[in-house]
C-alpha cells in the first residue's frame, strides 16, 4: 500500500470538514491506499456518521458499499472488484511462498472460498468471489430457514444484530480445506473476523485465511491480535483493503451525541405516492444470493435469471418513471441480505441508459441530521417484514443525490425476496407505507426465493464443479454463427463470443477515453461509437481495396502455406476477434482451395486480461489443442503478441491444455512474430473500418457485469449497418485474386522458410523512442503501423499522426480520418513505420 502522511496529519478544514468533525471532533485519518488513483482515499470510502448506542456511538458511512447512501452501482461493483484483485495478489503471493505444490494454497479463481458478513457486506463479498471467479461463495444470515441445515454460528461484537449462521446447502460445497476469504465493508477492530475464523477453524481447518475489507481502522494492538490468532491457529491470516486510517474518538462521544436533539424519522407530504407490485421470474433451483452457497456453476443460470428479471421488470418501471413529465431516475432499493440481486438489477438499468442509484435497508439504528456535511439527512424506521423478526428496520436518504433548488423525485424501486413479502411490508408502518407516505413512487418487485433444498438436491445429485481449469460450469457455452450473428456465412466462422446486441455499451469517445486513462473502466468494458465515415473516405475505401486485394491475397496465401508447411494440413484456425477474424476467414478459403478444410473460431483476447479461459476450455474439448493456430491481422508494438503467451502460460500452468503461442498474422511490421505473410507496414482494407468490414462484429466485450464465470467473452451484432457492410466484398475481392497470385506463392514461402525470421521487437524499441521524444507518459498511448493508427483514429482521442512520408499512399485513409477530426498531422523521415497514431493523454 501507498502511504500518504500529509493526508493523515492534514484533514481537510473550516467548511470542508464533516459535520461530526466541526460539530464533535469525530475525525477519519487517511493513512494508506492500496489503489493508485486520487478517489480511493478514506475520505473518499467514508464518512463519519453517529447513532445511539453506548457501546460505539460513531458510524462509518461508507459512500462506495451502497447501504446508506444511494451510490451509482458502477462504482459499488467497482470497489468490489478492485477489492478482489487484492484477493487474488494475496492468494497468488501464498501460493508462491508455500510453492506451487503447498498444500491447502490454491490457485486464485478456482479453489477459494468467500465469505461475506451479513447483513452489510453480502452483496461486497458476491461481487469479491465473482471478481476471483471462487469455487463457492457463501454470506452468513441472521434468518433461520427451517430448511436449511446450520453448519456453524458466530457473534459480532459492536453490531446491533449479532448472531451469524452459515447455512450452505448441502454443506459439502462449504466444509473444505481450501483458503477463505472473509470480507467485511470495515475492519474496525477485526474481531469479527477473528470470531468466525475461530468458530470455522474448529470444525473446517485451513492453511490460509485472506480477510477483505473496504476500510482497516485498526490499532496496532488489534493487528497483533491477527499474529496473535494466527500463531495460535497454525494458520496464515492476511488482510487487504483499499485504504487504511484511524478513527479519532472524542472521549465523550456517547454523552454528546446523547444529548443531541431526537432524530426526526418518516417524513410525510400533503400527496401520498403511489405502489406498484411485480412479480419478477426466478427459477427456483438457481441461487438468488449466497445465503445458501453459490457456486461457480451457479454463475451462468444466474446470468439469464437477472436478464429475465430485469426484461419483466422494465414495461412497469417505464411506466412509473414516464408519468406526469420527464423520465425520472431510479434508486434501487435492496431489503437487508438480499443485495447482491437487485445490485445487478441497478447495474442493469444503468447499462439500459436509466440514470439509478442503489442503496439497502438495514437493521442498523443510526442518528439522522438534516445538516450539511453530514452524510444521514433523512431517515426511515419501518416494521420488519419477515415473520420472525422483532426489531424494527431502517433505511436512510433515498432521495436522488442532488439537493438543489429543484430536486429530482425518483422512482424507489424496492426488491425484496418472497419471505419478505408479507402483510406488514405493505401495512401501516411498513416499508412501502413509510416509503410512499413523503410522496415518493414505489415499484415494488418481489423475487422468489430459491429452495434450499432444491439447491441441495441439485449438487447432491450432480457433480457441482468441472474440475477442469478455466472451467466455470458443468456445460461449456455453445458458439454462434451467421447470419444469426455477424454477417459472415455459417460455414465461414465460429464466434466463441456471448451475444450482447440488446444491451446498450457505447460511450461517448471523449469521456470513455477519460475513464479508461484515469483507470475507472477498462476498455474492453464499454464499446465506442461506431464511427460512420462519409461519402469521401467510403470512395477511398473502395479505391483501396481495388488497388490492394492482390497484395493481400498473396500475403493471405503466403501466411497460410507457411501454416501447413510448418504445422501440417490438420489445422484449426482461431482468429483474434475482430481484426485476425477477416484475416482467418481468408486463409480458410485459401486453404479449402487446397482441398484443406481448417475449422476456424473467433476468439477474444484483451490486453491485461488475457485470453478467453472459457473459449480455450470449448476448444480444448473439441480439437486437439496442438493443431491450433492463432490468427491476427497484423502486429504494432506486439503487445497483443506477448499477452497471448502470457495467457496461454497461465492458462497452462493452471493445469489447462497447452496451446502453442506462435500467432500468425497478415503483416509484422513490428517483427514480434515468425510466422507472417510480410514484414511491411502497408495497408490492409480491414483496417480501414470497422464492424462494417469485420462481420458487422464489434471489438469484444470483458465486462463482469455482463459476462459470468464460464461465459465466453461478449460482442454486439450491429444488424442496423447491413446497408453499409462491405465485410463480403472484401473477402471476395481478394479471394479472387487467388488465381493470379498462385504462381508466386511457391516461392514466398520457400524463402521464409530459408529465412531467419526470429522476432527482432524492433517496432517495440521504435515505440519507445517515439514516447520519450514526445514525453508521452505510458506506451499504451503510442499506436504504430498503419491498422493500429487507424483504429486510434476510428477508437480513441488521437493527439497527432507521425508519419514517415507526408504523402505515401498507404495512409491517405489515415489522412482523410485526420483531417476530419483536427488532428495534426506530422512528418518524420526516420520513423520505423509508415506512420504511428499518438493518443490524447486526458489527465495532460
Amino acid at each position: 500500500m501507498t502511504a500518504d502522511p500529509d493526508l493523515f496529519d492534514a484533514p481537510p478544514t473550516g467548511a470542508d470538514l464533516p459535520w461530526a468533525t466541526r460539530a464533535l471532533g469525530l475525525t477519519l485519518h487517511h493513512a494508506e491506499s492500496a489503489v493508485p488513483e486520487g478517489d480511493w482515499r478514506i475520505g473518499d470510502l467514508i464518512e463519519p456518521g453517529l447513532r445511539r448506542n453506548p457501546r460505539r456511538a460513531h458510524l462509518l458511512v461508507s459512500t462506495v458499499l451502497g447501504k446508506h447512501l444511494p451510490t451509482d452501482p458502477y462504482r459499488v461493483l467497482d470497489a468490489g472488484n478492485r477489492l478482489g484483485d487484492l484477493v487474488a495478489e494475496a492468494l497468488t503471493r501464498a501460493k508462491r511462498s508455500a510453492g506451487d505444490a503447498g498444500h491447502g494454497v490454491a490457485q486464485p479463481g478456482s479453489e477459494a472460498v468467500v465469505l461475506g458478513f451479513a447483513e452489510t457486506a453480502t452483496g461486497l463479498g458476491h461481487t469479491v468471489a465473482a471478481r476471483i471467479r471462487a469455487r463457492c461463495y457463501l454470506h452468513s444470515t441472521r434468518r433461520d430457514v427451517a430448511a436449511a441445515d446450520t453448519l456453524a454460528g458466530f457473534e459480532e461484537g459492536h453490531s446491533h444484530a449479532t448472531s451469524h449462521l452459515l447455512q450452505p446447502m448441502p454443506a459439502a460445497i462449504f466444509d473444505n480445506d481450501v483458503p477463505m476469504v472473509l470480507v467485511d465493508d470495515e475492519i474496525s477492530t477485526g474481531a469479527t473476523a477473528l470470531d468466525a475464523i475461530r468458530a470455522l477453524h474448529t470444525s473446517s481447518p485451513r492453511r490460509h485465511y485472506v480477510l477483505a475489507s473496504l476500510v482497516d481502522m485498526r490499532t496496532e494492538s488489534d493487528r497483533r491480535a491477527f499474529e496473535s490468532a494466527a500463531a495460535e491457529l497454525g494458520a496464515r491470516i492476511d488482510t487487504v483493503c483499499l485504504a487504511s486510517g484511524s478513527t479519532e474518538l472524542p472521549a465523550d462521544l456517547v454523552d454528546a451525541v446523547a444529548a443531541l436533539p431526537d432524530p426526526v424519522l418518516n417524513p410525510t407530504a400533503e400527496r401520498r405516492g403511489d405502489c406498484v407490485r411485480v412479480e419478477l421470474p426466478w427459477p427456483h433451483d438457481v441461487p438468488d444470493g449466497g445465503r445458501h452457497g453459490f457456486l461457480d456453476s451457479d454463475a451462468l443460470p444466474f446470468e439469464a435469471a437477472v436478464r429475465d428479471a430485469v426484461t419483466a421488470l422494465l414495461p412497469d418501471l417505464e411506466s412509473i418513471r414516464a408519468a406526469g413529465g420527464p423520465p425520472r431516475p431510479v434508486i434501487v432499493i435492496a431489503h437487508e441480505e438480499l443485495m447482491y440481486l437487485p445490485l445487478r438489477i441497478a447495474a442493469a438499468l444503468a447499462d439500459n441508459g436509466i440514470p439509478t442509484r442503489y442503496q439497502t435497508t438495514t437493521r442498523s439504528p443510526a442518528y439522522v441530521l438534516d445538516e450539511p456535511g453530514y452524510p444521514l439527512r433523512r431517515g426511515f424506521r419501518f416494521t420488519a417484514p419477515e415473520p420472525d423478526a422483532e426489531a424494527p428496520r431502517f433505511l436512510y436518504n433515498a432521495c436522488w443525490p442532488d439537493r438543489s433548488a429543484d430536486p429530482v423525485d425518483p422512482v424507489l424501486l424496492v426488491i425484496v425476496d418472497s419471505p419478505a413479502d408479507t402483510e406488514t411490508l405493505t401495512a401501516a408502518g411498513g416499508l412501502v407505507d413509510v416509503l410512499t407516505a413523503p410522496g415518493s413512487d414505489v415499484l415494488l418487485a418481489v423475487v422468489p426465493c430459491a429452495d434450499p433444498r432444491a439447491l441441495a438436491a441439485t449438487r447432491t445429485s450432480s457433480t457441482a464443479r468441472d474440475s477442469g481449469p478455466g472451467r466455470f460450469g458443468q456445460a461449456l457455452p455453445e458458439p454462434l454463427y451467421g447470419p444469426e450473428f455477424g454477417s459472415y456465412a455459417r460455414d465461414e466462422v465460429a464466434w466463441l463470443l456471448t451475444d450482447l446486441s440488446g444491451v446498450a455499451l457505447e460511450a461517448d469517445v471523449a469521456e470513455r477515453e477519460r475513464r479508461i486513462q484515469a483507470g475507472v473502466a477498462h476498455y474492453a468494458e464499454s464499446l465506442p461509437v461506431e464511427y460512420q465515415p462519409d461519402a469521401a473516405y467510403r470512395e477511398l475505401f473502395d479505391t483501396v481495396l481495388a488497388e490492394s486485394a492482390e497484395r493481400l491475397a498473396l500475403a493471405v496465401a503466403t501466411v497460410a502455406e507457411l501454416v501447413v508447411a510448418e504445422r501440417g494440413s490438420e489445422v484449426v484456425l482461431v482468429s483474434l476477434a475482430r481484426a485476425g477474424t477477416p484475416v482467418g476467414v481468408l486463409m480458410r478459403r485459401w486453404l479449402r482451395t487446397r482441398g484443406i478444410d481448417a475449422p476456424h473460431y473467433a476468439v477474444s483476447i484483451v490486453r491485461d486480461r488475457g485470453i478467453d479461459a472459457a473459449a480455450l476450455d470449448y476448444l480444448a474439448r473439441h480439437h486437439d489443442p496442438k493443431t491450433v493456430v492463432f490468427v491476427d491481422g497484423w502486429t504494432g508494438k506486439g503487445a497483443i503478441t506477448r499477452e497471448l503467451a502470457d495467457a496461454l502460460a497461465e492458462y497452462e500452468k493452471a493445469g489447462g491444455a497447452r496451446f502453442d503461442p506462435e500467432l500468425a498474422v497478415l503483416a509484422d511490421p513490428g517483427g514480434c512474430v515468425r510466422t507472417y505473410g510480410t514484414r511491411d507496414d502497408f495497408l490492409i482494407a480491414s483496417a480501414c473500418l470497422n464492424s462494417t468490414v469485420s462481420g458487422l462484429v464489434s471489438r469484444t466485450v470483458l465486462n463482469d457485469r455482463l459476462i459470468a464465470p464460464g461465459q465466453f467473452h461478449g460482442a454486439k451484432f450491429y444488424r442496423e449497418l447491413a446497408g453499409q457492410d462491405v465485410s463480403g466484398r472484401l473477402l471476395d475481392a481478394v479471394s479472387d485474386c487467388f488465381d493470379r497470385v498462385r504462381p508466386r506463392v511457391g516461392a514466398q514461402v520457400r524463402a521464409l522458410l530459408a529465412a531467419d525470421r526470429t522476432p527482432t521487437w524492433a517496432g517495440w524499441a521504435s515505440v519507445e523512442r517515439v514516447r520519450a521524444h514526445y514525453g508521452i507518459s505510458s506506451v499504451n498511448f503510442v499506436k504504430p503501423g498503419v491498422g493500429e493508427t487507424t483504429r486510434v483514429l476510428l477508437r480513441r482521442v488521437p493527439w497527432r499522426v507521425l508519419v514517415r512520408v507526408a504523402d505515401a499512399p498507404e495512409h491517405a485513409h489515415i489522412r482523410l480520418l485526420a483531417a476530419a477530426r483536427g488532428v495534426p498531422v506530422e512528418v518524420v523521415p526516420d520513423l520505423a513505420y509508415a506512420c504511428m497514431g499518438l493518443i490524447k493523454d486526458m489527465k495532460g
